[in-house]
């Protein structure tokens, strides 16, 4: 299947924020890496390079969310969830020769104090995020209150492990983080379906 050249623009603003952040990438450096004219950029987005950030953290927010959600299906027992998304993200980081950070938060932290629609964009990338830890706690039996304030321990937890996952070229920041964030949850008590069976 032939890929659009405004999904090409997007995908590849989406790598090079990944790996360089939104300032460190430029537009003449989009349009070379998609293979795009600065026309076809322009006549895509006519707001020029935060247009198409928006537009790639959007994408990347879809594309974790996809992953995450894989990660928290594929256990019954919510704490067993947490090791296997960050299992999965640490194993996703060393393939990528530590340079596939999260381009959320490389956005985030760039547009700190303004009130631009990326940081807009960014925020509703992690509150997406929070929303699918947090869905995933209260199926399991948590109470409301607990699954929602776990889902934003989850994440920032998360987040911050994979930046010193990167930083230190290690997986141990994300699995650490993943053992003790199962610790966590089962220290809530909850009988869940899989806690049940054992």
């Amino acid at each position: 299947m032939q890929t659009s050249t405004r999904d090409r623009i997007v995908v590849a603003t989406a790598r090079l924020m990944q790996r360089q952040g939104y300032v460190g990438t430029g537009i003449k450096q989009i349009a070379a890496e998609s293979q795009a004219t600065l026309g076809s950029i322009y006549h895509f987005f006519p707001g020029g390079k935060e247009a198409v950030a928006v537009a790639a953290i959007r994408y990347s927010a879809q594309e974790f969310a996809a992953l995450l959600e894989e990660a928290l299906s594929s256990e019954s027992d919510p704490a067993e969830a947490m090791v296997s998304c960050t299992r999965q993200l640490a194993a996703g980081l060393k393939e990528s020769g530590w340079v596939d950070g999260c381009p959320v938060t490389a956005a985030a932290l760039e547009t700190l104090g303004t009130d631009s629609e990326l940081q807009q964009v960014c925020a509703e990338a992690l509150n997406s995020w929070e929303r699918l830890v947090r869905d995933k706690l209260l199926g399991c039996g948590f109470p409301a209150e607990a699954a929602r304030e776990l889902a934003t321990t989850v994440i920032s937890a998360v987040e911050g492990a994979e930046v010193t996952a990167q930083v230190n070229r290690s997986e141990e920041p994300l699995l650490a983080a993943g053992r003790q964030l199962a610790r966590l949850v089962r220290s809530y008590g909850v009988d869940t379906p899989a806690a049940a069976g054992r």
